[in-house]
């Protein structure tokens, strides 16, 4: 069960719009601002957010989360302190569900059990573990179900009609549709490919599906939304909005906070005005 992840796509879908995910890095570009981020992310217009899990070698991610990720250990944070960053936004915020997203060395490493009970404990709700297939489900994803944990898995536009029900087997949450193939934040999204692999996808799962890498704009969120994404998400842009707010020695602040969140609820309201144009194929619905 996802409660906090199913009512979210459950509201959203009522109010005829998709959902608004948002990336942002742990510790990024320190741990008090990265919290103030946290914090501020659903007052902008975030309906999930997904925290990445800093990784000395992310192969998925491009450059800005890369980055991202070398400025959060150059500030010290670590797996610990992500979790507790967590607990902490739980505190002043029970509704907003948030995705734990990341690479399965810093996991293996943490020790699985730990992390899981941890993770549990202090409100993650589901996990995104972008080096670990469907082979490898023993290792964390079954133990993460079991826990009470979505594990969310990736779909490709090289996920054909062979690979897709593997891919659904023992997915949970939703489904984050990778819209272009290669590295996050490195091409624009073809709309009419994602269209037909959603309606596609949709044949075959009950998830919502959300759809990821690429988006930048509050315009192109929207036309994903239009094309049938039951949420759009959007990593490489914030990630590069933040960067841009630091200051000459690389820290952040208010401004930062500022930066990012004007982004988002520009992101917000491109979703909003593209409600209207929104058919109800989602699950949720």
């Amino acid at each position: 069960m996802t409660p906090r992840l199913d009512a979210t796509f459950a509201r959203c879908a009522a109010q005829g719009r998709a959902a608004l995910v948002t990336y942002v890095m742990a510790g990024d570009p320190d741990r008090e601002t990265a919290r103030d981020l946290l914090a501020a992310l659903p007052r902008a217009g975030a309906d999930i957010i997904e925290f990445g899990m800093p990784f000395t070698d992310p192969m998925a991610d491009g450059p800005s989360i890369q980055a991202a990720g070398l400025r959060a250990l150059k500030a010290g944070q670590t797996l610990a302190k992500t979790l507790d960053d967590v607990r902490s936004f739980r505190a002043g915020d029970a509704a907003t569900p948030v995705i734990l997203m990341g690479y399965y060395n810093p996991i293996f490493s943490f020790g699985v059990a730990r992390f899981i009970t941890e993770a549990v404990t202090a409100g993650v709700d589901g996990l995104i573990v972008v080096d670990l297939p469907p082979e490898e489900d023993d290792e964390l994803c079954l133990p993460a179900l079991e826990a009470g944990l979505a594990f969310v898995r990736l779909a490709t536009p090289t996920t054909d009609e062979a690979r897709l029900p593997v891919v659904l087997h023992g997915a949970s949450g939703f489904l984050y549709y990778v819209s272009v193939a290669g590295i996050t934040g490195e091409a624009v999204p073809d709309l009419d490919a994602v269209a037909v692999a959603l309606a596609r996808i949709k044949r075959s799962t009950r998830l919502p599906i959300a759809v990821g890498f690429g988006v930048r704009t509050p315009e192109q969120a929207a036309a994903l939304a239009r094309f049938g994404a039951d949420g759009v998400v959007v990593g490489s842009a914030i990630v590069e909005a933040l960067r841009g707010s630091l200051d000459e020695e690389g820290h952040g602040g208010p401004a930062t906070v500022k930066a990012v969140t004007a982004l988002v609820s520009e992101l917000a309201t491109g979703l909003l005005d593209a409600a209207t144009d929104i058919r109800p194929q989602s699950s949720s619905r």
